[in-house]
């Protein structure tokens, strides 16, 4: 399994992934703001990554902190968070996982400055230890739903490399190929950071899982041919209603999938839902460098002067999706009533895959 993250003694270590494929680097970032920029720069990248990066971030700030008195600890672990917190907007992974560490920063508030230091590094690892777990349980709920044979589509990369490991559309895929069904991988390159062509095909050559990078905008013509059965992508953040943040060009393949009656699954931890958000118009939308545009491999490929738009994700409206699988289960619409369902339950034993039905 990728070591997409990982904590050590050095710092919080992870595979560069603005290298790949052709590189396998892996950088150890000393401190909370060196973890901050591999957030910021995509050196780590997928919301359920982040999101613990980000705790092992906080972790690592406070453990490397001079203070000797809890007031002095939270005057810098407030720094800590915040900075963290400013990276990037439209993961909720990342403001969960900096929620969770200010929750048990809280919960230690008589406690020695040392307690609180060990405290917070476990809650950290233990988070990195329920992302596989989790992933691997999106895997089994997921599994069932995949064709038994024949193309699924993927975009982005929503693989080991977003996760702590195994994955979470990747994670359906694979699940579903250890189950013995014969799925064949369509793999957007995913313009303009190309993560589809470069990650989520270097990801299932390892597994050796037959995979074909297609241009983004193959997928429809793909689709006529009959040459995918399904669609399963990651998310960012899930609204109340179902709405769905993903990698910009996420909404285009819903649509073209509902227009060719192709099923289209979102696979995302409980961690991605975010119920205090009711819809997608709500959800903020990273805009990034507009080099990622003009520039490929640092050759320009466009003109100079000419403006550029780079929003990171779109919003699928819930109405094009077909079913939302986390490790809790399986949701189906109506959205904002089987999300509740899925939260008033709590975690689903392992071996059990529910569908929530209002």
């Amino acid at each position: 399994m990728v070591k997409t993250l990982e904590w050590t003694d050095a710092g919080v270590r992870f595979i560069d992934q603005t290298r790949l494929p052709t590189e396998e680097i892996y950088v150890t970032c000393g401190d909370y703001r060196e973890v901050a920029i591999a957030i910021r720069d995509m050196i780590v990248r997928g919301a359920p990554a982040i999101g613990v990066a980000a705790a092992m971030g906080v972790a690592l700030g406070v453990r490397d902190s001079k203070a000797t008195s809890r007031s002095a600890l939270q005057v810098e672990f407030n720094e800590i968070c915040n900075t963290l917190a400013a990276t990037r907007p439209t993961a909720v992974n990342l403001f969960w996982a900096i929620r969770r560490m200010r929750d048990r920063f809280e919960q230690l508030a008589s406690s020695p400055v040392e307690s609180v230091k060990r405290a917070l590094i476990e809650e950290a690892q233990h988070m990195y230890l329920a992302d596989i777990a989790a992933c691997e349980a999106m895997g089994r709920h997921g599994a069932v739903l995949m064709p038994s044979s024949g193309g699924v589509l993927t975009h982005c990369n929503a693989g080991a490399l977003a996760t702590c490991g195994y994955g979470t559309a990747l994670g359906v895929i694979r699940a579903a190929v250890e189950a013995g069904k014969k799925i064949h991988v369509f793999a957007d390159e995913t313009r303009p950071f190309l993560q589809g062509s470069r990650l989520t095909a270097w990801e299932l050559n390892k597994d050796g899982i037959p995979t074909t990078v297609i241009a983004d905008n193959m997928a429809g013509a793909m689709m006529k041919q009959g040459k995918i059965g399904a669609v399963v992508v990651g998310a960012d953040r899930i609204a109340a209603n179902g709405d769905v943040a993903n990698k910009i060009g996420t909404y285009t393949v819903a649509v073209l999938a509902k227009e060719h009656g192709i099923p289209f699954y979102v696979a995302a931890p409980w961690s991605t839902i975010d119920l205090a958000t009711p819809d997608g118009d709500r959800i903020p939308i990273e805009q990034r460098s507009a080099r990622e545009m003009t520039h490929m491999a640092g050759k320009q490929i466009t003109p100079d002067g000419i403006r550029v738009e780079n929003p990171a994700f779109d919003v699928t409206p819930h109405r094009y999706v077909a079913a939302i699988i986390t490790e809790r289960g399986i949701a189906k619409s109506p959205y904002a009533e089987s999300l509740q369902v899925l939260a008033a339950a709590g975690a689903i034993p392992e071996q059990q895959t529910a569908i929530a039905t209002p």
